[in-house]
């Protein structure tokens, strides 16, 4: 099969081959998944660079991807041959995954996909919009309840607000950094969206709807002096990173007072109920609604180091997809 790798962690010019390697074959419990798209996520590209250093002989990147399934290993029913599918959580704790035209995976981590979406968009569905539904279901449903994405116009943020409206919000509220970013969180149904470069959000979250019982925070320490300002008594910070402050200190007795949650989310590691549920209510909004996907680039496989650095430099809206075919 055609693929990405790399040996060593290091910038992706350095260290990212392609080439031929042998075609996977799935064990017990597996399924073999041929790709037609994978997906470049931030988690991805940080990975390469470091952030997880190599156990392997050779890594291929990527965990979100999408394709047909070709082949089954013992005990998974052979109906699931020829299904469309979307994969998530393709490369963590396992050497190979996406940026190849096979990947192996148990079948638990293979999700239909539905005819009505093409396999870039499919490949779009993994880690950023598992993550967005942990982090706005994990406390129960927000029907009639104020929500604020900070970050609205980033692949997470995007489906946040996408979910939030399908599941009934009452207010679905965006904080972005840019006029062009502000028109991308309204696309996706943003019913209020802060500048928070030019604007005080605190000020204006209270002017929207006095304050909120959700939060999906993309940077958790940086945000939280305003957060503990405009979250309402019982309500949750759910956050799924803090790049900016990594170790913020925590306003424990202010929180405390109003018996709010706070929630870390990594969706690699959330438990299989939480896996489950995500594809149910995926499922569903992909049926019941018009799911937005942002596809910021596209690159063929053979480019993947332009791919990798599309994803690095952050000036794109939207997703970064390889072409497997």
């Amino acid at each position: 099969m055609f693929a990405a790798w790399y040996e060593k962690n290091g910038a992706a010019a350095d260290v990212m081959k392609t080439g031929e390697l042998p075609d996977p074959g799935p064990q017990a419990g597996e399924v073999r998944v041929r790709l037609h798209a994978s997906a470049v996520n931030p988690s991805d590209v940080k990975a390469r660079a470091g952030s997880r250093p190599i156990r392997w002989p050779r890594l291929i990147p990527n965990s979100d991807g999408a394709g047909v399934i070709d082949r089954v290993g013992a005990g998974v029913t052979t109906h699931r041959v020829g299904d469309r599918v979307w994969t998530f959580n393709g490369q963590w704790e396992r050497p190979f995954g996406t940026s190849a035209q096979y990947i192996v995976l148990p079948a638990t981590l293979v999700v239909a996909l539905p005819q009505s979406l093409s396999w870039e968009q499919g490949a779009c569905l993994g880690i950023p919009v598992m993550t967005a539904h942990r982090c706005l279901f994990a406390e129960g449903p927000v029907a009639g309840l104020n929500v604020l994405v900070t970050g609205g116009a980033g692949v997470v943020g995007h489906y946040a607000i996408q979910l939030a409206k399908w599941a009934g919000a009452a207010h679905v509220i965006a904080t972005v950094s840019s006029p062009e970013k502000a028109a991308h969180a309204r696309a996706a149904g943003a019913d209020a969206v802060i500048n928070y470069r030019s604007e005080n959000v605190v000020e204006r979250v209270r002017t929207v709807c006095g304050g909120v019982d959700r939060i999906v925070d993309v940077d958790f320490g940086k945000n939280l002096p305003l957060s503990k300002e405009i979250i309402r008594p019982f309500g949750a910070i759910s956050c799924y990173a803090s790049m900016s402050v990594r170790e913020p200190a925590f306003p424990y007795n202010d929180l405390l007072r109003l018996n709010v949650t706070v929630r870390p989310v990594f969706v690699y590691t959330m438990s299989d109920a939480a896996k489950l549920a995500a594809q149910a209510d995926i499922a569903r909004w992909l049926q019941q609604s018009k799911p937005i996907f942002a596809i910021a680039q596209r690159f063929p496989l053979g480019d993947v180091i332009d791919a990798h650095l599309a994803v690095e430099r952050g000036a794109k809206i939207g997703h970064v997809v390889l072409d497997i075919d």
